[in-house]
């Protein structure tokens, strides 16, 4: 947990990171909050977001999840890919490896690609088990 030259990594900041890390159940800034509050009590739940934005910005954290949508926080950094529920957003990671696609020369428009994300979606088992006790068809 070091921090790239030209920022601090504040008390808060550590506490953050380090909660994050703890857990894969890749969670909401709600959920940070309630975790880091445990540690420091005082601390604003605005604290706890523009943290999240800054860690997110210099790479010490992934933030997950369709546009739209509220954000999930992933503190692993390692390449995984990820499954998505579209009822609920809740977020796992997959634990099989998968080959990373390329992009073939010169179709990457002129990005500089620096990384990939695989996601996959679908029902977790708590929506499809409701899903199947109200009767309603598969979700679109």
């Amino acid at each position: 947990m070091h921090a790239a030259p030209g920022f601090r990594l504040s008390r808060q900041r550590k506490v953050i990171l380090q909660e994050l890390r703890k857990v894969t159940s890749h969670p909401t800034a709600d959920e940070v909050f309630d975790m880091v509050r445990r540690i420091i009590p005082r601390i604003s739940l605005g604290t706890v977001y523009r943290n999240l934005e800054f860690l997110c910005s210099q790479g010490l954290i992934r933030k997950l999840g369709p546009a739209g949508a509220q954000k999930r926080f992933d503190g692993n950094l390692a390449p995984h890919p990820h499954i998505r529920c579209l009822k609920c957003s809740r977020i796992d990671d997959i634990h099989y490896p998968l080959e990373v696609p390329g992009l073939p020369p010169g179709e990457d428009l002129g990005y500089d690609v620096r990384g990939c994300n695989v996601e996959f979606v679908g029902l977790c088992p708590k929506c499809r088990l409701a899903q199947a006790d109200a009767g309603t068809g598969p979700e679109n």
